[in-house]
């Protein structure tokens, strides 16, 4: 891309108030690759908020863990031994799922399922676009933003 404008920026050509170097569109790339690597990179966006809420179930599952020492102690002070020393012996330190407590799942989450979609999006993103990253969605701020009116700069520090 070319054109008159501003300063160069990133090595790259002289700016015409597109997107920045490392938001452009390699030269031969397609539409459709394009796509595919902006659904790619929602779909990879969509597991990183899963993966938060898996920790928020980790760290939830040990708040309430926590918790039912004090109910034990309550209901021990209110003379219900029976229900405290069932809730001590069959829910206090029980595994959430056979063999496993919550920081296992995040764990094998991590190291597993979430790794690999990791590596198979950032290797898709470096062998077909040079590595760059959200080319779809620069390609949309550059369609729907106006031109020449503050607040819909392409890139920080320019004039719009």
């Amino acid at each position: 891309m070319g054109g008159a404008g501003g300063p160069e920026r990133d090595g790259g050509p002289e700016r015409d108030g597109g997107p920045d170097a490392a938001h452009r569109r390699p030269e031969g790339l397609d539409d459709v690759t394009v796509a595919a690597l902006g659904r790619l990179s929602e779909a990879l966006e969509t597991v990183e908020r899963a993966r938060g809420h898996l920790y928020s179930v980790h760290q939830l599952i040990g708040m309430a863990d926590f918790a039912l020492d004090e109910a034990v102690s309550l209901f021990m002070q209110a003379g219900h031994v029976g229900t405290a020393e069932r809730i001590q012996q069959e829910l206090i330190g029980r595994n959430v799922v056979p063999g496993h407590w919550t920081f296992q799942l995040v764990e094998e989450f991590d190291d597993g399922y979430y790794a690999e979609f990791r590596e198979v999006e950032r290797e898709a993103r470096t062998r077909l676009a040079g590595g760059r990253r959200h080319l779809h969605e620069a390609e949309l701020k550059e369609r729907r933003r106006t031109h020449g009116r503050p607040g819909h700069e392409a890139c920080p520090g320019d004039s719009g």
